[in-house]
């Protein structure tokens, strides 16, 4: 499976969401699946796989994010390209954690941007507003994974 950018996934999540209330089903994602040769899969199985019952756009990219994971060697160049790029982000994340507790908050977001001059009292961003629109889990912080989608969206 080759990677697909976030452009490509938004279309193709677009298409899927058939009836276009923002969410994929199960029934839509397992006919995704078989279309790309992977047949038999229960709506059982892929609601434990899932873990819900429909995917929001960015549930559907940490979805395939975890699928082209699981399909894509270590020993390759891709692998080779993934690993430094996780090594990049996690230094990245390191970064913003300046606790260190392994997860980033909206204070912590607020203190680097602020020291790297992204924000000013002119600037409007709202700190609890970016964490909340990647913050899966919704615990009101970002974890790794949380923050690795964040920088690969806004960085495609």
């Amino acid at each position: 499976m080759s990677p697909l950018d976030t452009d490509d996934l938004h279309r193709i999540f677009e298409k899927l969401d058939l009836n276009e209330d923002g969410l994929v089903s199960l029934d839509e994602l397992r006919w995704l699946l078989e279309q790309n040769g992977v047949h038999n899969t229960s709506l059982d199985e892929l609601k434990l796989l899932v873990g819900k019952t429909s995917l929001d756009r960015l549930d559907f990219l940490v979805f395939y994010d975890a699928i082209l994971k699981q399909n894509m060697g270590d020993q390759s160049e891709e692998g080779e390209e993934s690993n430094d790029l996780e090594r990049d982000l996690a230094k990245a994340f390191k970064v913003y954690d300046l606790n260190g507790d392994g997860v980033i908050s909206c204070e912590e977001l607020q203190s680097v941007l602020s020291q790297l001059g992204f924000l000013n009292e002119h600037c409007g961003w709202d700190c609890r507003s970016m964490i909340k629109r990647y913050d899966v889990n919704s615990d009101g912080v970002l974890d790794f994974e949380e923050f690795k989608i964040m920088m690969l969206i806004t960085n495609s």
